[in-house]
């Protein structure tokens, strides 16, 4: 009995080592990383008229690209529904998932996905038509309005209006596009999703003037890349990538400045953290100049954020709770070594 026991955790034990080596493997012999993104949302993942993707998780996948492959342009970016997301990455269809996706238990646990560090903290939001006056979210008791089918978006809203005793009409679509050309046609009252998105949706519109996003958020949307479940050490190379550009801001680190630090730095966690040190590439699996290739190609966070949602963006968000700890936000980084 204990021999069979032996043997059977024995294969187990062999069965998660070549999981843990098969989708870094995969990736590397087609030479390609596959990342499921967005249908469009600008500053986070919208390809332009020539099919070229941008956005602040386009280039999560792009800084992926960068550690495993060493090359950031070596991604195809798979446009999915919030409805298939989960499945295209349960099967395969997708090595990792970078697509306005938050972070949850449920999804964490009986969806079989693992999340990596969220890479931009949200709230849900509402916005609505100025000419509607509409200053309080009290103010849409009976009110319809317009959502996403398939997100937490959902189940945030009617706890939210069951919990204040308002009554509400939903009118739910599986893709954005629907949702946000149904509100603008006038057919709802309010349009409600992450705050971001709905800056990046007015953002778009002929006349953003006429539209107002209420201050009220009525959740937490920590939103950031997942993987699936049963592969440690594709897990930790898409969490410590994303833990990389975090670490190069707060370093100092930027696309500019890096050759320059490669060279010259005589400091050991700079030298430790873009690879002059060897140690951390082994560990991952992958080459020492994983991290010196996310910052030379892709950027640090503070690069990545304000070109795709901050000042240097359309969308001219402010850092926020998305500043380093360092300054007062949240994104902090464990020490890379």
């Amino acid at each position: 009995m204990r021999r069979i026991l032996f043997t059977l955790l024995s294969l187990a034990l062999l069965s998660q080592t070549v999981s843990a080596k098969s989708v870094l493997k995969a990736a590397q012999k087609r030479g390609k990383l596959k990342c499921g993104v967005t249908q469009g949302v600008a500053g986070f993942s919208a390809p332009d008229s020539k099919g070229n993707w941008s956005g602040l998780e386009v280039d999560v996948c792009r800084a992926v690209a960068a550690a495993v492959l060493g090359d950031a342009n070596k991604v195809q970016f798979i446009s999915l529904s919030a409805q298939a997301r989960f499945t295209a990455l349960q099967s395969g269809e997708i090595d990792m998932l970078s697509r306005v996706t938050t972070w949850t238990l449920s999804r964490d646990t009986s969806l079989g996905l693992n999340f990596a560090p969220t890479t931009f903290y949200d709230g849900q939001g509402f916005m609505v038509r100025k000419k509607d006056k509409i200053t309080s979210l009290k103010q849409l008791d009976g009110a319809t309005i317009c959502t996403q089918q398939g997100t937490t978006t959902e189940l945030n809203l009617t706890d939210y209006f069951r919990a204040n005793k308002l009554k509400m009409k939903t009118v739910v679509f599986e893709s954005n596009d629907e949702v946000t050309q149904t509100f603008f046609k006038g057919r709802c009252d309010a349009f409600t999703t992450d705050a971001s998105g709905l800056v990046a949706q007015r953002s778009k519109t002929k006349n953003p003037d006429d539209y107002v996003i209420l201050k009220e958020l009525i959740s937490k949307e920590p939103l950031g890349p997942a993987v699936a479940h049963g592969d440690d050490q594709w897990f930790d190379i898409v969490k410590w990538s994303v833990y990389a550009m975090i670490e190069a801001e707060e370093k100092g680190i930027t696309s500019k400045n890096v050759d320059k630090m490669l060279k010259s730095s005589k400091k050991p966690g700079i030298k430790r953290f873009l690879g002059k040190t060897k140690g951390n590439g082994k560990s991952l699996g992958i080459s020492e100049k994983w991290a010196y290739n996310i910052v030379k190609q892709v950027g640090n966070y503070g690069e990545v954020f304000e070109r795709n949602v901050g000042m240097d963006s359309p969308l001219k968000l402010e850092r926020g709770v998305n500043a380093l700890w360092t300054k007062g936000g949240l994104h902090y980084a464990p020490p890379v070594r």
